[in-house]
C-alpha cells in the first residue's frame, strides 16, 4: 500500500488516481486545509475506486502511528505541508512548525515500521535567485522566504537520514509551475480565497470572479518584459511522481530530480494562451515588480529523463484549456 500525504490537494489527488490506475492500493493522509473532501468522490469517478482515507494531521504522531499501525504502508509520497509564499513571510513559525515538524513525525513513524521508501514533492525554490537557468540538480541551494527555507531544510533532513541509514531510497522532486487539471475536468486547481498562483488567477478573472489581473513587472529582461516560468501539466507531473515511485523501490541512496518542461513561458504568453482555450479576453494591469522574483526560471529535465525516463507531453495551450474546462464543470456543479 501506498501513502500519500496531502492526497487530497491538487497534485496529490491526480498522482493517487494515477497510482489507483496503476493497480497501487492508496491510503491518504490529509487535514483538509486546503483541500476539500468531495475529492474522494472525484476521484472514485474517475477510477471506480475510493481510496482509504484518514482526516488527520501529521503534526498529531499518534494518529500518524495509527495508519501506519493498522495498514501494511511500502512507500511514502510526501505533498503535505503549506504552500503559500506570500503567507509564509506573514506566519513564519506556522510554517516551519507544519511542514518541518510534520515531516519529522512522518519520518519517525515510517522508520518504526521500516518503511524506507519516499517521494518528496519538493520545489523550484530551493535554486533561489542567483542560478542561471536552465537550473541543473547540482546547482548551489538557497531559499528567499520561510516556504522555500522549509522545502530546503526538508531536503537536508531526508539526506542526513540516508547517510545514518543507507536502506533509505529518497527520491526529491523539484518542480516547476504545475498548471492544467485533469482532463476528465473532475479533479483540478480549486484554491480556498484569492488564488496565490498565475493559472487560477488568470482562471477566476476569465470566469468573472475576479476583476482583472495584476502583472508583476514589464521591464525583466525577456522576449516580452514579463517574467519567464517553467510551466508543466499537473498530470505529466503526477506521472513523474509515479515513476519517482518506481525508482525508489529498486535503488537505495538519495536523487534530486527536476520535473520540468526544459522551455520558460512569460505571463503574456500564458495570459494569451488562456484567451485563446477560453474565447475572452483576460484584462490585466501592470503593477510594480515582486521582491524576489527573478527574470528566468526553468528547468533542465534531463536528469529525469535519463533516471525515470520521464518527460512532460503537454503543451501550454493544453494546459490552459484542461484548467479552463475545469474551471466550467466546477461552476456548473
Amino acid at each position: 500500500m501506498i501513502l500519500v500525504t496531502g492526497g487530497t490537494g491538487y497534485i496529490g489527488s491526480h498522482t493517487v488516481v494515477q497510482l489507483i490506475e496503476a493497480g497501487h492500493d492508496v491510503v491518504i493522509i490529509d487535514n483538509l486545509s486546503n483541500s476539500k473532501l468531495d475529492v474522494l468522490d472525484k476521484i472514485q469517478e474517475i477510477t471506480g475506486v475510493r481510496p482509504l482515507f484518514y482526516h488527520i494531521d501529521l503534526l498529531n504522531m499518534d494518529d500518524v502511528e495509527r495508519v501506519f499501525n493498522q495498514n501494511e504502508i511500502k512507500a511514502v509520497i510526501h505533498f503535505a505541508g503549506f504552500k503559500a509564499v506570500g503567507e509564509s513571510v506573514q506566519i513564519p513559525m506556522a510554517y516551519y512548525q507544519n511542514n518541518i515538524t510534520g515531516t519529522l513525525n512522518l519520518c519517525m513513524i515510517m522508520d518504526k515500521y521500516k518503511c524506507k521508501n519516499i517521494v518528496f514533492s519538493s520545489s523550484a525554490t530551493v535554486y533561489g535567485l542567483n542560478n542561471i537557468s536552465p537550473l541543473t540538480e547540482d546547482l548551489p541551494l538557497s531559499a528567499t522566504n520561510p516556504y522555500g527555507q522549509t522545502k530546503l531544510m526538508i531536503e537536508n533532513i531526508l539526506k542526513d537520514i540516508y547517510v545514518s541509514d543507507d536502506e533509505w531510497s529518497i527520491s526529491l522532486l523539484r518542480y516547476f509551475n504545475p498548471i492544467g487539471a485533469h482532463h476528465s475536468s473532475l479533479l483540478g486547481e480549486n484554491p480556498r480565497g484569492i488564488p496565490n498562483n498565475l493559472v487560477p488567477y488568470i482562471a477566476q478573472v476569465a470566469e468573472g470572479s475576479l476583476e482583472k489581473l495584476k502583472v508583476f513587472g514589464d521591464d525583466y529582461d525577456t522576449i516580452d518584459g514579463t517574467g519567464v516560468r517553467d510551466y508543466i501539466h499537473v498530470e505529466d507531473l503526477a506521472r513523474g511522481h509515479i515513476l519517482a515511485l518506481n525508482y525508489v523501490f529498486k535503488h537505495k541512496g538519495v536523487e534530486a530530480i527536476n520535473l520540468g518542461t526544459g522551455n520558460g513561458s512569460s505571463v503574456l504568453e500564458v495570459i494569451k494562451a488562456y484567451e485563446k482555450e477560453c474565447g475572452k479576453a483576460i484584462p490585466y494591469e501592470i503593477v510594480a515588480r515582486r521582491a524576489g522574483d527573478v527574470d528566468i526560471c526553468f528547468a533542465n529535465p534531463q536528469k529525469a529523463k535519463d533516471l525515470l525516463k520521464w518527460e512532460a507531453t503537454k503543451t501550454l495551450d493544453e494546459m490552459c484549456r484542461d484548467s479552463w474546462n475545469f474551471m466550467v464543470t466546477t461552476r456548473k456543479s
